[in-house]
């Protein structure tokens, strides 16, 4: 993620520095850690940032790109914006599609017990952010409820660029999980 956010960055008039904490602090405010609470997060960076005499504009800056970067089921308004949040959350949304977004789709799924597939249990698009938060789905339903609306919500024409090609791998890759499921080989 970290990668990625330097590469947008090169192309965008940002400051690289609120960059680049941005990319590597904002997981540690997400809601499944820190039992829901997304403020530990926020804080525990606050003081890490400090204790590095990191310039307070800085540190706020940081701040507000942790608390409005996340999906939440895509019906999360953001309260602040920055070209620094666009490449941070563009950065964060390239990592959740691809491969790499495939593979991670399918440890936390493993992580929380969910099945892989089940095809009782529909997708559920548009969800509130509570209803996101507490989504027990198939990991196959986190395609279609966040992984594939993730390329057309990016921010720069960078972030853009780099996330047609995984969204492509992650169609074939569906294609072939549910030749597969099917049987159809």
């Amino acid at each position: 993620m970290w990668k990625n956010a330097k590469k947008i960055a090169q192309s965008e008039s940002v400051n690289p520095f609120v960059v680049e904490l941005g990319a590597l602090l904002h997981d540690i405010a997400d809601h499944k850690f820190n039992d829901g609470d997304e403020s530990i997060g926020v804080s525990k960076a606050r003081k890490f940032l400090e204790s590095l005499s990191v310039e307070e504009n800085v540190i706020d800056h940081v701040e507000k790109i942790m608390v409005n970067i996340s999906f939440k089921g895509g019906n999360f308004s953001q309260k602040f914006s920055s070209l620094e949040l666009a490449v941070v959350q563009d950065a964060d949304r390239l990592d959740a599609i691809g491969a790499i977004g495939i593979a991670r789709a399918f440890n936390y799924g493993g992580f929380k017990g969910r099945e892989l597939f089940n095809p009782a249990i529909h997708p559920e698009i548009g969800m509130t952010v509570e209803q996101y938060k507490k989504s027990t789905a198939p990991t196959i339903n986190h395609f279609y409820e966040k992984l594939l609306l993730l390329k057309d919500r990016m921010n720069t024409e960078a972030g853009r660029k780099m996330a047609e090609q995984r969204h492509r791998f992650m169609e074939q890759y569906q294609k072939q999980f549910f030749m597969e499921w099917d049987g159809n080989y």
